[in-house]
């Protein structure tokens, strides 16, 4: 099979990247159709990561503006405002960095996570194996207890109010959201700016995710989300799909294996220009591109 143009692959991602004319997100219902569609996107653009974000779906390709006033921050109030309504999950997740993912999606995962059905339980059992540190269990406890607290109530419940530990009650922070344990909910006028996330615990406040996760098995939610990857981005490598999800290199081998079983992409693909073989989506191939953007879906 001749090789994959370098044009086609930017077109493919000219549509599912809402970069086609017209195709700019205008309004929160359209930003929340289009994490539906694509299953999950970035809120930001990350260097070196291929993904749809929210910011370059409403502003368009380029860096993320410094000014408060830039039209492309539109996308900070609509996530403020969605926070804890649970039309789509809000959280530092893929490469730890602001991620929203559909409801539909985010069960695979939480089947991938380190939760096994008892929030009361098992962060202990991760700490007493050293898989957990002492400040993410000190967050994770407070929350626990107390109920939903915003950032500065959390510090003092975890007992981490001194500026020398700032950097260790973020990295809590993120850490717990990246396992996907806690979520922030909400905004509350709290702290130097009257600006702080409210945080809780996630099975606490998404339990029928927990009990949808039990149902789907580690090989069918990395074979789900590298299918939807692959639908927004048309073609990637193996460790495209490793430095995105932080799989181990055997699980994201299996992932894109079963799909070319399944005959849902093509293995082993060369692409005009760009080093490695390629892993391409089926439609990339056989679509001339033909089909309007309404008529794609990655959800």
């Amino acid at each position: 099979m001749p090789p994959i143009s370098q044009e086609k692959l930017v077109a493919y991602r000219t549509k599912t990247h809402r970069q086609f004319p017209g195709g700019r997100i205008k309004t929160r219902e359209e930003a929340i159709q289009f994490v539906n569609e694509r299953g999950f996107i970035f809120f930001w653009p990350i260097q070196e990561i291929v993904l749809p974000s929210l910011w370059v779906a409403v502003a368009g390709d380029r860096p993320v503006a410094d000014a408060h006033d830039d039209p492309g921050h539109v996308t900070w109030g609509w996530k403020d405002s969605l926070l804890g309504k649970r039309v789509w999950y809000y959280a530092k997740l893929l490469r730890k960095r602001s991620t929203i993912v559909s409801l539909d999606v985010i069960p695979y995962f939480y089947a991938l996570s380190e939760n096994y059905g008892s929030p009361e339980e098992d962060y202990l059992t991760l700490y007493e194996q050293g898989r957990l540190t002492l400040e993410s269990k000190a967050v994770y406890e407070a929350i626990l207890q107390e109920g939903p607290l915003n950032a500065v109530e959390l510090r003092r419940a975890a007992r981490m109010t001194s500026q020398e530990s700032d950097t260790r009650f973020n990295r809590a922070l993120t850490d717990l959201q990246a396992d996907l344990k806690i979520l922030p909910i909400g905004v509350a006028q709290a702290g130097r700016w009257n600006y702080a996330f409210m945080y809780e615990i996630v099975a606490r406040h998404y339990p029928e995710m927990v009990d949808q996760a039990r149902l789907i098995s580690e090989r069918q939610a990395c074979r789900k989300l590298t299918e939807l990857y692959l639908r927004s981005v048309g073609a990637a490598r193996l460790n495209d799909v490793q430095k995105l999800f932080g799989w181990s290199t055997d699980a994201a081998k299996r992932a894109l294996d079963e799909l070319a079983q399944a005959g849902a992409i093509y293995a082993n693909q060369e692409i005009g220009g760009q080093k490695g073989r390629w892993c391409t989506l089926r439609e990339l191939i056989e679509d001339d591109l033909g089909c309007s953007p309404g008529d794609e879906s990655g959800g």
